[in-house]
């Protein structure tokens, strides 16, 4: 045994040699998981925020110029333009200087201050339904507030209906921003990602450069040369998840409400699946190259699809939500995001643990039996 963990020591000598001989590597293990977070945490966001706004105000009154004053003061809407009919609004909408327009009829203001009932229509470009969805959901919170304050006003004197006020409290991620909720993803992401290309080339860069007949006449077992080879790209992994913590908290300010050896400890079984997928897709690759193009059309793309990252689960088809529980990444996005943003502990993601682990070993085991010392 001793002999054994010797070896492996050797070995793993041999692989940080091989790594701090290459400068290149250096860019892709420290600063390219630095440079994908700073890009990503800024553009992958499902915030609709700025939307360019036409008006079609019909009426030109004083309580039209109100509304209009509800929509210019929100954060969610700007508005590029105001102009007195609605022939315009296919023009803007159809050359994208507008994504949705708001159209004040004439006589507006006479029935809001008359009391009697009247409607304003938005009109939205639809192109991307997502969006557009989240735009018309501000929208219609704008009218409504409107609509609640001069109600409020309308009659002097008079018996009227309480109002109805809802009370909304949000517990995780009061701010409502989508970066809280998409950085710590990311960091699963590039986990992912990082480690399984790097553990990818372990065998096939051996057998590119003549050196796996020279391991083939060593002493080392079959489990001595996995662990050598894989265990130089789980130290690169767990420097990762520091260097990638530490950006999105001081950085980007995402809060982290939970235990950072929990997240270490779950980093590492989360290891155990992209490490044991990379030496998986080594040991059916003839080439670097071809080991990165089934890394990344195989397995990367297709794992990231449909693991909840880029779509919810839940608007999945059926069959298509059985196929997810054989993804890691869906189970460590649950435990990252509700380590950072929930601060739950072991009690609540024990599932997901116990998930995660299973995926690693069966991969492990799968790439362990399909590897061997003998030239393919």
């Amino acid at each position: 045994m001793i002999a054994g963990i010797k070896r492996v020591g050797h070995l793993l000598t041999k692989e940080l040699i091989e790594l701090r001989s290459d400068p290149r590597l250096f860019g892709i293990v420290i600063m390219a998981p630095i440079i994908q977070l700073f890009v990503l945490g800024y553009a992958a966001t499902t915030d609709v925020k700025d939307v360019p706004l036409l008006v079609a105000d019909g009426d030109r009154s004083a309580e039209s110029r109100r509304l209009i004053d509800r929509f210019d003061a929100s954060a969610n809407f700007y508005i590029v333009d105001v102009v007195t009919g609605g022939g315009a609004v296919e023009q803007h909408l159809e050359h994208g200087t507008a994504w949705m327009a708001l159209t004040i009829p004439p006589g507006f203001g006479t029935d809001v201050a008359s009391g009697r009932p009247t409607k304003v229509q938005v009109i939205a470009d639809g192109t991307d339904s997502n969006s557009t969805s989240v735009a018309l959901g501000y929208a219609r919170s704008v009218v409504a507030s409107y609509s609640a304050e001069r109600s409020a006003l309308r009659v002097p004197g008079g018996v009227r209906a309480a109002p109805i006020d809802a009370d909304v409290r949000v517990w995780f991620n009061p701010r409502l921003e989508s970066r809280e909720f998409m950085v710590p993803g990311i960091l699963a992401l590039l986990l992912l990602v990082v480690t399984t290309n790097l553990s990818a080339m372990a065998i096939v860069r051996e057998r590119e450069v003549g050196t796996l007949e020279q391991l083939n006449v060593t002493p080392l077992a079959r489990w001595e040369l996995i662990v050598g080879k894989l265990l130089p790209y789980a130290l690169i992994g767990m420097i990762d998840v520091v260097l990638v913590t530490v950006v999105a908290v001081f950085w980007f300010e995402v809060p982290f409400l939970g235990s950072f050896p929990l997240l270490f400890a779950c980093s590492a079984m989360y290891l155990l699946s992209t490490l044991g997928l990379g030496l998986f897709i080594s040991t059916i690759s003839q080439t670097q190259q071809q080991a990165s193009m089934t890394a990344t059309f195989f397995f990367l793309t297709p794992m990231i699809y449909l693991s909840g990252f880029t779509f919810p689960i839940e608007n999945m088809p059926d069959w298509i939500q059985y196929v997810t529980y054989a993804i890691p990444l869906r189970y460590f996005l649950v435990i990252v995001r509700g380590i950072f943003l929930k601060g739950v502990g072991v009690d609540v993601l024990w599932p997901q643990m116990a998930a995660l682990l299973a995926c690693g070993l069966v991969l492990i085991t799968l790439a362990t039996l399909r590897s061997s010392k003998r030239l393919a």
